[in-house]
């Protein structure tokens, strides 16, 4: 059977889009944190950590907005960050979140995920004042990196201005970039606003654009996102794997993301984690976050059902 240029042509156009793109990160949950009679449960999170590894995702996030971060402290931290790779879980595998205030804290707590070999550190602005301008935003910053000292590398900063209230403008990031070139791995951008997100991937082409809204990953990775850090992970890692490297948004995705939006979202997400691996510890948030309901969970379990048994966690 002859085959026209035309149809060869489609055929090769076909076959490219199908291939897998190559994500500079990849993907990494934004691990939700178990707690057991209020403190973390290192077993069970590195259990958890372990499996979306092994399912696809390039590593493990520690100590986010989804795994609550900002509710644990830096003895806890240090002790947790020690014990998960005592559990098996390679230090070079874990992305550590920092999201303090004071300038201690944040390098300290940098200092020591870099020295324990962390993949990144996700490193938030301060955020108690906010209304302030970009020159103080970038001498926080500058002053936690001059803190941190020669250890200082694989720094991903962290855009989430919903929670924090300080944006990080092109401005900021640039400036950062020019001082510490060697430092800065790349962004988190968790605006949650698509046209921003591309704009950014436009602006910043040779670091790493994470997006924080599974909603649009697909076609952020096609337009040259590096990756994400994101809660959808934990509960769905290979479809979400799929659509960055497919660089095709899933609309299943798409519908579940939004349903989670209308509602508390880390307890939601922690439910959806519960329900997917059967064990109610999951659904446990620490004060001031909520336990959600099974009325306030139900559809966004039900809208787990179109992936069958790729929902279903492996340990």
């Amino acid at each position: 059977m002859l085959v026209s240029t035309q149809q060869s042509l489609d055929l090769v156009s076909e076959l490219f889009l199908e291939a897998p793109l190559s994500l500079s990160f990849g993907i990494s949950p934004a691990l939700v944190t178990p707690f057991v009679d209020g403190k973390v449960d290192v077993p069970r999170l590195a259990a958890h950590a372990k499996d979306c590894l092994a399912r696809g995702c390039r590593t493990a996030t520690l100590f986010g907005t989804t795994g609550e971060g900002p509710s644990i402290g830096i003895i806890e931290r240090e002790r947790v960050a020690k014990e998960m790779v005592a559990h098996g879980v390679p230090a070079e595998k874990l992305v550590e979140g920092v999201i303090a205030c004071s300038l201690e804290e944040a390098a300290y707590s940098t200092s020591q995920a870099l020295r324990r070999g962390a993949h990144a550190v996700l490193l938030a602005p301060p955020f108690y004042f906010r209304s302030v301008s970009d020159d103080a935003v970038l001498e926080w910053y500058s002053a936690v990196f001059e803190a941190v000292g020669s250890n200082l590398r694989d720094i991903v900063l962290y855009h989430i201005p919903g929670m924090t209230g300080v944006p990080l403008s092109h401005a900021i990031l640039s400036r950062l970039k020019e001082r510490y070139p060697a430092a800065i791995r790349g962004i988190k951008d968790s605006g949650c606003d698509a046209e921003a997100t591309f704009a950014l991937i436009k602006a910043f082409p040779d670091i790493d654009i994470l997006v924080g809204d599974e909603t649009y990953l697909g076609r952020a990775c096609a337009a040259g996102a590096a990756g994400s850090i994101c809660g959808v992970a934990n509960i769905l890692p290979e479809a979400v794997t799929a659509l960055a490297e497919n660089g095709r948004d899933d609309p299943r995705i798409v519908e579940l993301v939004m349903e989670i939006g209308r509602h508390p979202i880390v307890p939601m997400v922690k439910a959806l984690v519960a329900h997917v691996r059967q064990d109610p510890v999951w659904a446990v948030a620490r004060p001031p976050l909520s336990i959600l309901d099974g009325q306030s969970t139900a559809r966004a379990i039900s809208l787990l059902e179109p992936f069958g048994k790729a929902v279903k966690a492996v340990a």
